[in-house]
C-alpha cells in the first residue's frame, strides 16, 4: 500500500490536477491515503484537500511522513500529473525493490536541452517513490530536500511535471 504526500503552499489549482491523476490508484486499492502537507497556504488549499478526502496537515513533510499509513511513500509536487500506466509500474517496483525510484518525464513535459542546462534542477520534478523508513531516516525539512541527492531507479511510467513555481499563476 502506498501513501501519497504532496507538500504545498498556495497552490490549490496545482493540487487539484495532481489529485485527479491519483483517482485510478485509489480505485485500484494501491493508494491507501493522500496527505497534503501544507507549509502556510493562505488560499483554499485546505478546502481542496478536504473535499477530495485527503488528510490535511500543517507543519510540512515530516508531519506527513509520521502520519502516513503506507510502507511506501510517493512524494509529488502540486501540479504534477501521473500518466496512464503508473499504477502497474509502482506495484511492480514496490514488490521487487527497496531502492527509491522516480518517474520518466512525459515527452511533452521535457524542456529543450539548453533550457534544461540553464534552469534550476528540481529534485522532486519527477516525483519520488521511497520507503517510509528511508524517508524518515533522511530527516529533511522539505520534500525537495528528501529527494535531492538520492540514488534512484527509473520507473517505466511517465509524469507530466509541475510547472516551476515562478511559472505557476499567483493566487487570486
Amino acid at each position: 500500500m502506498l501513501s501519497v504526500l504532496i507538500e504545498t503552499c498556495n497552490d490549490e489549482e496545482g493540487l487539484t490536477r495532481t489529485l485527479a491523476s491519483l483517482i485510478g490508484g485509489a480505485v485500484e486499492g494501491v493508494v491507501r491515503d493522500v496527505i497534503v502537507c501544507d507549509t502556510g497556504s493562505t488560499d483554499q488549499t485546505h478546502r481542496v484537500a478536504e473535499h477530495a478526502g485527503c488528510h490535511y496537515v500543517t507543519g510540512g513533510i515530516a508531519t506527513g511522513i509520521r502520519q502516513a499509513k503506507g510502507d511506501w511513500l510517493l512524494l509529488l509536487e502540486p501540479g504534477a500529473r501521473l500518466m496512464e500506466g503508473w499504477i502497474d509500474a509502482v506495484v511492480d517496483h514496490t514488490a521487487r525493490q527497496t531502492m527509491a525510484a522516480r518517474f520518466s518525464r512525459a515527452r511533452g513535459s521535457r524542456k529543450p536541452f539548453l533550457a534544461r542546462v540553464f534552469s534550476a534542477n528540481r529534485a522532486l520534478a519527477d516525483g519520488l517513490l521511497i520507503t517510509k523508513r528511508q524517508a524518515s531516516a533522511r530527516s529533511a525539512v522539505s520534500a525537495e530536500a528528501i529527494a535531492r541527492g538520492l540514488a534512484t531507479k527509473r520507473l517505466d511510467a511517465e509524469i507530466w511535471m509541475a510547472p516551476a513555481k515562478r511559472e505557476r499563476r499567483s493566487p487570486r
